[in-house]
């Protein structure tokens, strides 16, 4: 197979060392603004995912993410950040990461290079053929990630991944494959930079498309998100207001007694 790696080719730049501050700052910048351009491309291969996610989800299925290190950490943010947005449980979006939460915080020695751990991580949540699963890995080659989703496969569960290199065997074992190809880093290797840039953005197309599909949005508003904090309870309120025109403090109160916008604004319209 020929595969090159063109996130590990050597860095655009020299001497990085000898570089200012602005002239540090100024070329990463250079080299983030080629991202979108990248994920730009991608969009096709992003809508299938997405429309699979969407149908299995409808069916009562769920998402998983699985990576490791940077790309694991990126999976679990992505996921928990869904129940306070969406309003959704906590397992429906799920990330899982090479180590453990441990790896969350610090790198396990050799968690990524695990053939078997992967698919017995999934199996803690009782995984079925309703759920997707997708694997994160910038380089395309992360054992744990590879393996994971080749027992997916054989067990007839959807599988998609995001990985920053073309040809890749992440994205040939992958059923629905993303490919981000964006090219060396400023600092040569450090995939958590454009890589991970890249994924982030993936992410947030996926899981935010995948829920608007799923009506977890009206208008453009976040109908269904988590009053966990004042913040949150004063832009809820406010979203009624614009909803239903009400003052301040009834919209408030019917925000607190009902749990979310949307239902506060269903109950007082019925």
């Amino acid at each position: 197979m020929s595969f090159t790696k063109t996130t590990e080719q050597s860095s655009k730049y020299e001497h990085l060392e000898q570089m200012s501050v602005k002239d540090l700052l100024t070329n990463i910048n250079k080299e983030d603004q080629t991202v979108p351009l990248a994920v730009e491309k991608a969009i096709p291969q992003i809508e299938v995912l997405v429309t699979e996610i969407v149908s299995k989800m409808k069916e009562g299925g769920r998402l998983f993410y699985i990576g490791a290190g940077t790309s694991g950490r990126l999976g679990i943010v992505d996921a928990s950040e869904c129940p306070p947005t969406f309003g959704v449980p906590f397992d429906l979006v799920i990330g899982i990461i090479a180590g453990g939460d441990l790896a969350i915080r610090k790198a396990v020695e050799n968690a990524e290079d695990s053939t078997t751990q992967a698919w017995l991580d999934l199996q803690k949540w009782n995984i079925t053929t309703k759920d997707v699963v997708v694997g994160i890995a910038a380089s395309g080659t992360t054992p744990y990630v590879i393996k994971g989703l080749e027992k997916c496969n054989e067990k007839g569960i959807s599988t998609g991944c995001i990985t920053c290199n073309a040809g890749s065997p992440l994205a040939l074992t992958a059923q629905f494959p993303i490919e981000v190809v964006v090219g060396p880093e400023f600092v040569t290797g450090s995939s958590r930079m454009k890589a991970g840039t890249a994924q982030k953005l993936v992410l947030n197309m996926i899981s935010t498309a995948t829920m608007i599909q799923l009506g977890k949005v009206k208008g453009n508003k976040m109908v269904d998100m988590q009053l966990s904090n004042d913040k949150l309870v004063d832009r809820g309120t406010k979203m009624i207001m614009e909803e239903i025109a009400v003052d301040y403090e009834l919209a408030k109160k019917l925000l607190l007694k009902y749990g979310s916008v949307r239902n506060a604004v269903t109950n007082y319209k019925s």
